[in-house]
């Protein structure tokens, strides 16, 4: 039998001894209770049932649990909890970005699609309705993957990360495949709940490109060149990035805890209603190419062959320049943190910090030093 402490903390190695505030006792009496002791709150078993104080969630480790056997802690109370601890990272990515396509691309065929009769009798919707869809399924995808994942839902985010963040590297292409097949399996879903609907909108089995196939991937407006489209990829995705980053910077005005998905929302809402027209606006390589993997197994190879591989530089290779630009941007001119690349120390301040640490050193009275 074994009850859970605190679902909120994380921390990989369980208790952490060593701390010089967060002291963690295991007591064992003749009646087999087992109490945690953290300060002044107790966690006390007496006979057979477990009474549990609240417990601030800083102070607890992730997944501890007790077990009523003397002195028995541990992290992972089955074995589906060892696998799932190593899975949630790239399974909150892949549930955050099928959520958000699932509320695009599912906004997409509800306003499109009912403006044809033969669907509808009246339209269920606008382009406003457009942007409110992708900016709800943006929030809602970072609400359900952020306390586990960090909320990328996007490559692009992802790699500016990596580059000037120190985001791990060898996580890069894990997020990746999660995110595409997330974004994969949300079309697909959508797909599905639309399927009839696409019938009835341009005929039995007729599916064409970009056609209804826009309703899931991207595809610019005839009269954009393809300089102008890349641009506007590019664009859109370092204000995104620029956002994010702004948001997440505690020394610039942070939202509330837990009010992040909702400033994405607005961000997602305005880029859709001020750039979103002339490619659709991307700004994430995996809600396009999930999306387009979708529609060439329904609408054939063509989806990706429009205007010479549009789907590569455009939707891709657009929002990538584009994180990795407005990433840069945002450290180089207003980020102090020293987990940016931009803020690493040179030589002359390491010089600085190490005589200034030898200084302090040298002013510890003999036999203190060692305490």
């Amino acid at each position: 039998m074994s009850r859970r402490v605190s679902p909120h903390t994380e921390h990989q190695h369980g208790v952490r001894p060593n701390d010089h505030h967060d002291t963690y006792e295991i007591e064992t009496n003749i009646t087999r209770s087992t109490s945690i002791t953290k300060r002044e709150s107790d966690i006390e078993h007496r006979e057979g049932s477990l009474s549990v104080q609240e417990v601030e969630e800083e102070d607890l480790p992730h997944h501890l649990y007790v077990y009523e056997e003397p002195n028995h802690v541990t992290s992972f109370p089955n074995r589906w909890s060892r696998i799932r601890y190593w899975l949630r990272e790239p399974a909150a990515e892949f549930l955050g970005t099928m959520i958000l396509i699932i509320f695009g691309n599912g906004v997409d065929c509800q306003v499109v699609l009912s403006g044809s009769t033969n669907v509808s009798p009246a339209p269920k919707g606008d382009y406003l309705s457009i942007s409110f869809g992708w900016g709800v399924g943006t929030a809602m995808g970072v609400w359900v993957s952020g306390g586990y994942s960090g909320g990328h839902i996007n490559p692009a985010v992802t790699i500016a990360l990596a580059t000037f963040r120190q985001f791990p590297w060898w996580k890069v292409p894990i997020y990746i495949l999660a995110q595409v097949l997330g974004a994969f399996t949300g079309a697909l879903i959508t797909y599905a709940t639309y399927f009839h609907a696409l019938d009835a909108f341009e005929g039995k089995g007729v599916r064409t490109v970009p056609g209804t196939a826009a309703l899931f991937a991207t595809y610019a407006m005839g009269y954009e060149t393809s300089v102008s489209c890349f641009f506007d990829e590019f664009l859109g995705t370092a204000l995104l990035v620029i956002g994010v980053l702004a948001i997440t910077d505690k020394k610039n005005g942070p939202p509330p805890a837990g009010l992040v998905p909702l400033v994405l929302f607005l961000l997602i809402l305005g880029e859709g209603a001020c750039l979103g027209m002339n490619t659709a606006y991307a700004i994430n390589p995996a809600r396009d190419l999930g999306p387009r993997i979708m529609t060439w197994i329904f609408y054939g190879r063509e989806v990706f062959n429009y205007r010479h591989q549009y789907w590569l530089w455009t939707p891709i290779l657009g929002p990538i320049f584009g994180g990795l630009a407005g990433a840069f941007v945002y450290d180089a001119f207003c980020f102090t943190g020293a987990e940016s690349i931009l803020n690493k120390p040179n030589a002359t301040a390491r010089r600085h910090h190490e005589r200034a640490m030898k200084s302090a050193r040298d002013k510890i009275p003999a036999g203190i030093d060692n305490v």
